[in-house]
């Protein structure tokens, strides 16, 4: 119960970091659908899903396996160093291909004059990039304190750019239009200031991470590096392939939805939408932060497989418990984005179910990593893009209420995940056998979903009504859980006595 208290504590402090980073980026979506059209968010959606991919592809399996070598080699500050110089030469290196050819890039994106959002983000991917080693290295030595003070000081840089360039730069230039800010604002830029503000915050990240990264005496490895590559590409194209199942639906929105649309707007209603549901994805991040070292520092005890049992059995209960919380109160969490936006929050419990999947896969893939078959995690990842890909092709052009255009995006990340997450838990059987408590769990999901359904079946128009009925409906489900766990827990005690007996 002791490592399970350790996991929980570092969960909650790299929880902190992204809790507090991701409330305060919070803040942003209801001040970007406000300030914004729903088309202007939709580039925001658009150009933030490349970045996605571009992270992979920049950082290519490196913190894991920085993870992996850090436990296995002697010399933990040579696998450091080798890991910080290869990112940063290759960081480098795409900061000058994207200076070249910034504009065929914008083209090819279909923004043709803007080019400086390309520029913009090439610099913005590198530097984060570049951080990635100095984070995971704090993870790795569970200085999970300075991690979350680094990323949230960098994260209030953004919000307070945000805040400067949105809301007072407009406020000034019309009340003192001869004001020095005033004479810096151009409201041409528009959502163009999104991306300023990202790059001012990446860049003060690395000026903060300065006495993390050169604090050391550097030296660097080939051979080294090599194994590190080996046992990362396959997590590269994992990432990759992870990274179409997160985000490609927002890239095809753009080219598959059908002329009848107005696609920028289709696109940026499913991306605030998508945001609505993001305090699942947010608890699986900062499980995963927190879980990953935690995973492989914990391989070697005993009673291992039934840790992990545990921990995936607790992870499901406190999903569910978000995606019941977010679904019940969903009158007051919608006004987090702007009235204009409120025509999506039907895709809202199908991104947070879907999301409650990844989590789960994300515990499932410790199979993979523990016994270096990391092919099998680029497999199933390659294995869900296809579905994804498939089904938003299938889906997206359809010209239905609740299973085309961005409903199909939606349903297909749900099936997507679910695929993933049956599949890896049948691999994961024949390779790592972990028991997992699929009866409870599977009882869980089901008792919650049947919740759901009833408790919008029955919404009404009523705010009161409504409130009161989804908290009577937390209460039944928190009480159903507490009281069969108590259960579960009396009968284990019992049947350890009954030997002695």
């Amino acid at each position: 119960m002791g490592k399970l208290k350790t996991l929980a504590s570092q969960t909650a402090i790299y929880g902190l970091s992204s809790m507090l980073g991701r409330l305060f980026y919070y803040l942003l979506v209801p001040l970007h659908t406000r300030v914004f059209e729903t088309g202007q968010y939709g580039v925001i959606t658009e150009l933030y899903a490349y970045a996605a991919f571009l992270m992979i592809v920049l950082t290519y399996g490196m913190e894991t396996g920085y993870f992996r070598f850090a436990e296995s080699e002697k010399n933990k500050n040579k696998v450091y160093t080798t890991s910080l110089i290869a990112l940063f030469s290759t960081s480098l290196l795409f900061v000058l291909t994207v200076f070249i050819f910034a504009q065929p890039i914008a083209n090819w994106v279909k923004y043709p004059d803007h080019k400086e959002y390309i520029i913009w983000f090439g610099i913005i991917m590198a530097a984060d990039a570049f951080t990635a080693i100095p984070f995971a290295k704090l993870r790795q030595q569970n200085k999970a304190w300075k991690f979350a003070f680094y990323k949230l000081a960098g994260i209030i840089i953004n919000i307070i750019a945000n805040l400067f360039f949105l809301v007072y730069c407009p406020w000034i230039a019309k009340a003192d239009p001869h004001s020095v800010f005033a004479g810096i604002y151009n409201p041409e830029i528009g959502v163009g200031y999104v991306f300023i503000a990202n790059l001012i915050a990446s860049l003060f990240t690395i000026i903060l991470l300065i006495p993390e990264i050169f604090n050391i005496r550097f030296s660097f490895d080939k051979i080294l590096l090599k194994k590190m590559l080996w046992y990362s590409l396959p997590l590269l194209i994992a990432g990759l392939a992870g990274m179409v199942n997160e985000t490609i639906d927002r890239i095809l929105l753009k080219r598959l939805l059908p002329d009848s649309y107005d696609v920028m707007d289709q696109v940026g209603i499913y991306g605030a939408n998508y945001k609505v549901a993001m305090l699942m994805t947010l608890f699986v991040q900062m499980f995963r932060y927190a879980a990953e070292p935690f995973f492989f520092s914990q391989a070697k005890e005993k009673d291992a497989k039934k840790m992990y049992a545990r921990i995936m059995k607790y992870f499901v209960i406190f999903c569910l418990l978000i995606f019941l919380g977010v679904m019940q109160y969903i009158d007051i969490v919608k006004y987090f984005i702007d009235i204009k936006f409120h025509s999506g929050l039907k895709i809202v419990p199908i991104i947070l179910l879907a999301n409650m999947f990844l989590g789960i896969i994300i515990n499932l893939s410790i199979w993979y990593k523990l016994t270096n078959l990391t092919k099998y995690g680029a497999c199933l990842a390659i294995f869900g893009a296809v579905i994804t890909i498939l089904l938003n092709i299938l889906l997206i052009p359809l010209d239905h209420q609740y299973f085309g255009g961005y409903m199909g995006a939606a349903w297909a990340t749900f099936f997507c995940y679910l695929a993933m997450m049956i599949v890896s838990y049948f691999w994961g059987k024949k390779h790592y056998k972990i028991d997992y408590d699929l009866k409870n769990i599977s009882i869980y999901i089901i008792i919650a979903v049947v919740l759901f359904l009833v408790s919008d079946y029955l919404h009404t128009s009523n705010f009161w009504m409504n409130f009161a009925f989804g908290s009577m409906v937390m209460i039944i489900f928190g009480l159903f859980i507490v009281a069969r766990e108590k259960l579960i827990l009396l009968f284990i005690k019992d049947k350890t006595k009954k030997p002695a007996e």
